[in-house]
């Protein structure tokens, strides 16, 4: 009997042992409060990160808000009781989150800030496309296709922006319009589809091509709002070509539409980049040490980090997706996620 129970607790033991690494790879919990999963590059973001994150020992919970400030502002709320390792937020309203951020923080949970930069309030870390620059490349393509259509950099925009409470369409905004002033004789129209409701895009269009049926180029900042563009462009008789068009987020709808005609340029937004960094600098932001300003290689693409008054933030470039290069599996849109394992920065 003795020689059983030996026997019993011998293999209770090994168990356990093969079990322990496990168990201590798990450095804790973070909560993703995504704003929306409205469109790809939203559920895209949840599965990045819980890839990246469960990499470096992080289990990873999503809590959606569905586009409501203060659903969002209750899920703070909720989280911060729980005391997880962390939150990573990305903000339905960058201004109506400020204290709940704070409230977080003052509660000893750092807080992360993934795609929607806030500068208002310090947090623990951000993680951005370079969204001011996503700006400057579309404003690029846009010269070269106003110059190819019309012999010069000529003729008329219309700039389809997401919700004004967004700080990303804000910053595509600026970085587009700042370049576009070198040319007086393009004319820029800009209008909000609220909310990123792609139906509420489809009605801007329909609406200017009844009122300035001149326009020579959509500019959407999404490509879910580039596909009801192209609704009512087809609605309105147009056909591919007819007149053109570029999203700045590289969603898989945008490279499909490029692909079929409609689109001309998709300026992407990298979001497995974005995802890796805040898996590579979460164990420092989680045991609160320094994040050194500095370059650093994030799947491949040249990204800085520096320090801003709001803390530490890296900016991660984009790129311009066009028919040449589409079918390249490093854009996200294309649904390949990297099989390169993201590593904890020392």
């Amino acid at each position: 009997m003795k020689r059983i129970l030996l026997a019993v607790f011998g293999i209770l033991a090994l168990a356990f042992a093969t079990l322990t690494p496990a168990f201590a790879q798990s450095k804790g919990t973070v909560y993703y409060l995504v704003p929306t999963l409205l469109d790809e590059f939203q559920t895209g973001s949840v599965s990045a990160l819980e890839l990246f994150l469960k990499q470096v020992g992080y289990e990873v919970k999503t809590l959606n808000a569905d586009n409501k400030t203060d659903a969002q502002q209750s899920q703070m709320n909720d989280v911060i009781a729980l005391k997880p390792a962390a939150i990573i937020l990305a903000a339905v309203d960058f201004n109506a989150l400020k204290p709940s951020i704070e409230a977080a923080r003052a509660a000893g949970i750092p807080v992360v800030e993934f795609d929607r930069q806030i500068t208002s309030t310090p947090s623990d870390f951000t993680s951005v496309a370079g969204t001011v620059e996503i700006g400057y490349v579309a404003a690029d393509q846009a010269e070269k296709l106003l110059k190819a259509k019309n012999g010069s950099v000529k003729g008329k925009v219309l700039q389809v922006l997401g919700d004004p409470g967004d700080p990303y369409t804000l910053d595509i905004q600026k970085g587009f319009e700042e370049k576009m002033k070198a040319f007086p004789d393009v004319k820029i129209i800009s209008l909000p589809a609220m909310q990123w409701e792609a139906s509420n895009a489809g009605t801007i269009v329909a609406d200017q091509m009844l009122a300035n049926p001149d326009i020579d180029l959509i500019f959407s900042h999404a490509a879910h709002l580039s596909v009801a563009a192209v609704a009512s462009l087809e609605a309105a008789g147009k056909k591919p070509g007819d007149v053109m068009l570029m999203s700045s987020n590289g969603a898989p709808v945008g490279l499909d539409l490029i692909r079929k005609g409609w689109l001309n340029v998709e300026v992407e937004q990298p979001l497995y980049a974005q995802a890796a960094a805040v898996a590579m600098f979460m164990d420092k932001v989680v045991k609160k040490e320094e994040i050194k300003p500095g370059e650093y290689d994030v799947l491949g693409l040249k990204s800085t980090v520096t320090k801003e008054a709001w803390g530490p933030n890296i900016k991660i470039p984009g790129a311009a997706i066009t028919k040449e290069n589409v079918d390249n599996p490093a854009f996200w849109g294309n649904q390949k996620p990297p099989t390169d394992t993201v590593k904890s920065v020392e």
